[in-house]
């Protein structure tokens, strides 16, 4: 997609954005096997309605799509879905408990990119927004593209 400072963004979850406060960010990598890192690599991942949780004091991405890089020579137990675990410092880890402990705070995954040939997730600490804050963002927008096309227009 874009190369921004030697960050190729693969794939961005453009709709956590609207439906979530992003409180804060990290970044982490991935375990992954070689046929699904050429497969993010090749743009073929999905971060829709994908979260991160803790199982046993350990980040996992749960729900992201990330179909087989060759579908005919995938293995027969490959899983899309499966969970992947992520890697974060231990500081950073008991920081997130703390906050995911809190009511209304998920952590949504942002985008993913390659850095340095790895392949990471950036992700957020999200409060959910509530539909009436929703609107007033779509109204605020607007107003915003119609004041810039006067002001296009008178100048």
């Amino acid at each position: 997609m874009k190369d921004f400072k030697g960050i190729k963004i693969l794939s961005e979850n453009k709709k956590a954005y609207f439906d979530y406060e992003i409180l804060e960010k990290f970044e982490a990598g991935m375990v992954l096997s070689g046929q699904e890192v050429k497969s993010i690599k090749s743009g073929k991942i999905s971060l829709k309605s994908s979260y991160v949780v803790f199982n046993e004091q350990e980040p996992f991405l749960i729900g992201a799509k990330v179909p087989a890089y060759q579908p005919k020579n995938a293995p027969s137990d490959y899983d899309p879905e499966k969970s992947r675990k992520l890697l974060l410092k231990k500081t950073e880890i008991k920081h997130l408990i703390g906050k995911v402990s809190e009511r209304g705070i998920a952590l949504i995954p942002l985008k993913i990119y390659v850095k340095n040939a790895m392949v990471k997730l950036e992700f957020g600490i999200a409060k959910g927004r509530k539909k009436f804050s929703k609107k007033e963002m779509i109204k605020k927008r607007e107003n915003q593209r119609e004041v810039q096309r006067e002001l296009k227009s008178r100048g």
